[in-house]
């Protein structure tokens, strides 16, 4: 079912849904299982499963290092198909700009075609790791808004070499990113609500935002795309604080501000497991505002744990 619909059929009750990494290649998918299955009581309607690009690694060779491009987290369509199989579950997966070309991007949709996977989320992606600023791959696509066309494109049965009159193309239910307080390259919030205004037009069906910890920044966000003329759900993310490292690496990672009262209630902590138990209770408190102002869905990044993320869930649903 599309994101759309549980949305609908909700008829104003708030869902419960989250997003998980795929394991490193070589691991198993059993410790995915693990994190995953305390967490279904909860009946979440979909689960959005991360995708990985490309980056760098370095292998001795012959006494010199050579430099090798590869995936280290692949299997995104995979483990969608096998969650979708185990918990019958929706399953979302994140299809990405960066690392792709058009044509494997063609080629993903298909395969998520027929494995009757009916959204995806849709994103620009990062640059890799030795790069500053995000190069489009060759072939590829430089921005989110271009992605979103070619999947709309393939749900009208146009794809990069035919144009096919047929029921049975494409009807993916797309969802693209929205940050509360601005990407990290947009000049000001209120261009990067334009720019997030044209992936709806063309054709984004909904919204989940980036993880924020001051719900004022969410509501404003909210309100100012609406007076835009956005007017699909938004979906608010949240990320509980789990280690004391998260005060300096989510603001430099995603350049997001953390309220003076979270930054004192960690700093007071004197492990991490006090940390994450301020991290589980600033999250209730968050998405019990949220739910309460009737978001249509609360968005968890549970990053492959579940413990955290249960805490809050029985907290709410």
């Amino acid at each position: 079912m599309k994101i759309t619909d549980h949305i609908n059929n909700a008829n104003g009750k708030t869902l419960f849904s989250f997003e998980i990494v795929p394991p490193v290649k070589g691991k198993s998918i059993q410790e995915l299982y693990k994190n995953i299955d305390p967490l279904m009581e909860f009946k979440p309607p979909f689960i959005d499963v991360t995708t990985s690009r490309e980056e760098y690694i370095y292998k001795e060779k012959d006494g010199l290092l050579d430099k090798k491009l590869t995936r280290t987290r692949p299997g995104t369509l995979g483990i969608c198909a096998s969650l979708k199989h185990k918990y019958d579950v929706d399953t979302v997966p994140h299809v990405l700009c960066g690392g792709f070309t058009k044509e494997e991007t063609e080629y993903l949709l298909v395969d998520c075609q027929y494995l009757e996977i009916e959204n995806v989320m849709a994103l620009r992606g990062d640059a890799r790791k030795e790069e500053r600023y995000f190069t489009p791959t060759k072939g590829g696509h430089q921005y989110a808004t271009e992605l979103v066309k070619q999947i709309k494109d393939i749900n009208e049965g146009n794809y990069l070499h035919d144009s096919i009159e047929s029921s049975d193309c494409g009807d993916f239910c797309i969802g693209v990113a929205g940050y509360p307080e601005k990407h990290m390259e947009a000049p000001s919030l209120q261009s990067d609500l334009k720019r997030l205004k044209e992936k709806v037009e063309f054709g984004a069906d909904y919204v989940v935002t980036q993880m924020f910890f001051d719900n004022q920044k969410f509501f404003e966000f909210e309100k100012a795309a609406r007076e835009m003329g956005i007017d699909v759900p938004i979906i608010p993310g949240i990320k509980p604080i789990a280690v004391k490292r998260h005060l300096q690496l989510l603001p430099q990672v995603f350049s997001i501000d953390l309220p003076q009262d979270l930054i004192d209630a960690v700093e007071a902590c004197k492990t991490n497991q006090e940390v994450r138990q301020v991290g589980v209770e600033w999250a209730i408190q968050q998405s019990k505002e949220l739910k309460e102002a009737g978001v249509p869905v609360l968005h968890y990044y549970s990053m492959g744990k579940s413990d955290n993320v249960k805490a809050i869930a029985k907290e709410l649903f």
